[in-house]
């Protein structure tokens, strides 16, 4: 049989890694990449900076191992992780249903970023920099744009989340 606590660590873990490899990867497009995030982009990444430092909490208060208080705020933490991770696929869902014109987008969604400094600068920024429009994908893989992949992501680190906190409280009621 295994141990509930482990179990529950390994899946906050995954989580982490999980979470932190695609807001890495996001970070990796734009600055290596070139592409520059739209609005809904950059809402997008806002689950993973709320999300994995209370992700990282509630290992650091697992593994701190106090018993039944401790037991609460792991599963009240990791329910927040589900639930902003959720609302980030949310988010994802809507912009990938706008980009394959199921729905409208918003209307006051296009390119972010800063702008050139000086006017010399703004053809070289022309030349190197991919605007992303919310309603147009500027790349897929496998059929799923980067709001795309982002929904799915989203929705398996809640699910890791909910996972985690179900057993977590399980173990601790035995």
């Amino acid at each position: 049989m295994s141990d509930p606590a482990r179990t529950s660590r390994q899946l906050v873990l995954l989580l982490i890694a999980g979470g932190l490899a695609s807001i890495l990867t996001a970070w990796g497009f734009q600055l290596i990449g070139g592409y520059v995030p739209c609005k809904l982009c950059l809402e997008q990444r806002i689950p993973y900076y709320v999300g994995l430092p209370l992700a990282l909490l509630a290992l650091l208060v697992m593994l701190r191992g106090t018993p039944a208080q401790g037991r609460l705020v792991v599963t009240v933490l990791l329910l927040a992780v589900a639930g902003v991770f959720a609302w980030g696929a949310g988010i994802g869902a809507y912009q990938a249903g706008a980009e394959w014109g199921f729905w409208a987008g918003p209307a006051d969604c296009g390119g972010g970023g800063g702008m050139p400094d000086s006017a010399a600068n703004m053809l070289n920024a022309l030349r190197s920099t991919r605007v992303v429009s919310c309603t147009e994908a500027s790349w897929r893989m496998f059929g799923l744009s980067f709001a795309g992949w982002n929904a799915v992501i989203s929705a398996g680190v809640a699910v890791l989340a909910l996972a985690g906190a179900w057993i977590w409280r399980r173990g601790s009621a035995a």
